[in-house]
């Protein structure tokens, strides 16, 4: 048997956080002395404490911890598999957008260098008037918050595929979304997924088309707030007034794309000359 010390020690984990596991029950002691409350572990719990300690390092909550440990044998390594792969792919998702962030503050340094300013790519965005066409769409309206919007966009366009595939509709269009929104607020906002179809079903309704200042972002989609910006700049300045709901078009399927320039996304706003 091993005091808290010894285990702690050899563990490198502190005796705090050793009685703080055994609270909500990670890893307890094999035996507590009843007279003084001293604390020792086995020797066999050694191999226990390494096992959360690496899913420490792998970014692992202590409630996922748990989970995996409380598994029966037969389901556990089927289980582990399964948690390891999922968070692979979400450690590479936060990689990817920390390169993102990288080369985004290397292209800023580089601007500075230049004497520019760092936002000097919004005047390189392009504006067009364009007049779009009435669509028939199939839709779904949700109330979703920024924290729900990553989800929430590969769930309801899910839903609406299935619908398509089920219903046998013919597709028209690619995804799109529709902000029905007089400001933002963090705690929801009005959001309308669609993809445009040629049959009228439950479900449809029509999007009139009509005139609208465009612009196309080529990149990932936390730069859509520029173009946004600088679409509201172009309305004011060129005499125009909104109409409707501004609207995105996803061109491309970020799943096929090998890099955020590889990402595509028109983004509409209907107006009317004032």
């Amino acid at each position: 048997m091993l005091s808290i010390g010894e285990f702690s020690k050899i563990c490198e984990v502190s005796t705090k956080t050793l009685r703080y596991y055994d609270e909500i029950g990670l890893i307890t002691p094999d035996q507590i002395n009843p007279e003084n409350g001293y604390r020792y572990y086995s020797i066999n719990q050694l191999k226990k404490m390494l096992f959360i300690n690496r899913l420490k390092t792998y970014h692992f909550s202590l409630e996922e911890i748990k989970a995996i440990l409380e598994m029966d044998k037969d389901q556990s390594a089927d289980h582990l598999y399964s948690a390891l792969h999922s968070k692979r792919s979400e450690i590479q998702e936060k990689l990817n957008a920390f390169e993102f962030t990288l080369n985004q503050m290397s292209a800023d340094i580089l601007a500075i260098e230049k004497g520019l300013s760092v936002l000097s790519y919004i005047d390189e965005l392009e504006v067009k008037l364009v007049e779009t066409q009435p669509l028939n769409i199939l839709c779904m309206r949700q109330m979703l918050t920024s924290d729900d919007h990553a989800a929430g966009y590969g769930k309801y366009f899910s839903r609406l595929y299935e619908i398509i595939a089920r219903e046998k509709l013919t597709l028209l269009g690619t995804p799109m979304t529709i902000y029905h929104r007089a400001e933002y607020n963090p705690a929801g906002n009005d959001t309308e997924f669609a993809i445009s179809i040629k049959e009228t079903v439950k479900g449809t309704r029509d999007l009139s088309g009509g005139l609208c200042a465009m612009s196309v972002l080529k990149g990932s989609y936390s730069e859509l707030t520029s173009v946004y910006a600088k679409l509201r700049e172009w309305v004011e300045l060129e005499g125009y007034d909104l109409v409707n709901s501004p609207y995105e078009i996803y061109v491309t399927d970020p799943n096929h794309a090998t890099g955020p320039a590889e990402i595509i996304t028109e983004v509409y706003f209907p107006v009317k000359k004032k």
